[in-house]
């Protein structure tokens, strides 16, 4: 089991976002548009900026997103392996409409 930590605790953090809706929804927006920021996915869950910058701050701790600054605004974009990971179940919501944000 030993050799199998790293993918192990990389699956949990997978898990991890999945268990929280908000911190999906926000995948599933940065998994369809590539990179947003935080007003930008504050704007279209209808949330507050600070709510959103918490699971962001998770999400990045975590190493599931990266960002990158322009001028005074970060970007948020999910990391290869994250977005791998959610690329089937982000087309099933799609093809099922379980959930398409109002842009």
């Amino acid at each position: 089991m030993r050799d199998k930590e790293e993918a192990i605790a990389s699956l949990a953090n997978l898990f991890q976002l999945a268990g929280n809706a908000v911190r999906l929804k926000i995948a599933f927006l940065l998994h369809r548009e590539g990179e947003l920021c935080v007003c930008d996915i504050s704007d279209i869950l209808s949330m507050n900026i600070a709510a959103i910058s918490q699971h962001l701050r998770k999400l990045k701790d975590r190493q599931l997103v990266i960002t990158r600054r322009s001028g005074q605004t970060i970007y948020y974009r999910l990391t290869s392996k994250t977005e791998v990971f959610l690329d089937p179940y982000v087309e099933d919501l799609i093809e099922d409409n379980h959930f398409i944000p109002n842009l």
